[in-house]
């Protein structure tokens, strides 16, 4: 007799228990030694999950945890990298910056200093120029003065030699004078 299995609808079929008997003595199966089969292969199991899927599972799961914490510290690497980039740039743009700064106060200095070491020397031109108007005026007034002399010294020695008369020092100054009185201009 066919039974339907409740479990897969219609289409496996369920074998009677006589059948079972009936396979069991066709394949010659006897209980004692499948329980015994049972037990060992139960006992085989355990002490190969206790001592050799365990150790390998445990040695697995540390490769794994090893692995996990690898791409941990390889992110955190990766993200310090970046940080480092970061930093590292702004501290070139600041050095940039500086720089630049420090090359337009240069210039700017310079511009100063050169302004100014042209105004010392335009005053120290001026000095001179003053101080060589000043010797040119020293100059043409001694000149003047000495020129007066001889222009008066040559009056009177004219003068003396028109009237024929020798002139006192007192006559000579006189004349002296007025000499000079005239050719001042």
């Amino acid at each position: 007799m066919e039974l339907l299995s409740p479990m897969f609808g219609k289409i496996v079929p369920v074998i009677a228990a006589g059948q079972v008997d009936e396979i069991v003595q066709k394949f010659g199966l006897a209980w004692p030694k499948f329980i015994a089969q049972v037990l060992i292969f139960v006992a085989v199991y355990t002490i190969l999950k206790k001592f050799a899927f365990g150790p390998i599972l445990a040695m697995l799961e540390q490769r794994r945890q090893r692995i996990a914490d690898g791409e941990a510290k390889l992110d955190k690497i990766a993200k310090d990298l970046a940080e480092a980039e970061k930093n590292a740039k702004s501290v070139i743009d600041k050095a940039n910056d500086d720089a630049t700064r420090l090359i337009k106060e240069a210039g700017d200095s310079a511009k100063s200093l050169a302004e100014k070491r042209q105004q010392e020397a335009i005053h120290e031109a001026n000095q001179i120029i003053a101080k060589a108007r000043e010797a040119a005026t020293l100059e043409h007034e001694q000149l003047m003065a000495q020129l007066k002399r001889e222009f008066g010294r040559m009056v009177s020695d004219a003068t003396s030699r028109v009237t024929g008369k020798v002139l006192t020092t007192d006559d000579q100054t006189r004349i002296n004078q007025e000499t000079s009185a005239q050719v001042s201009l």
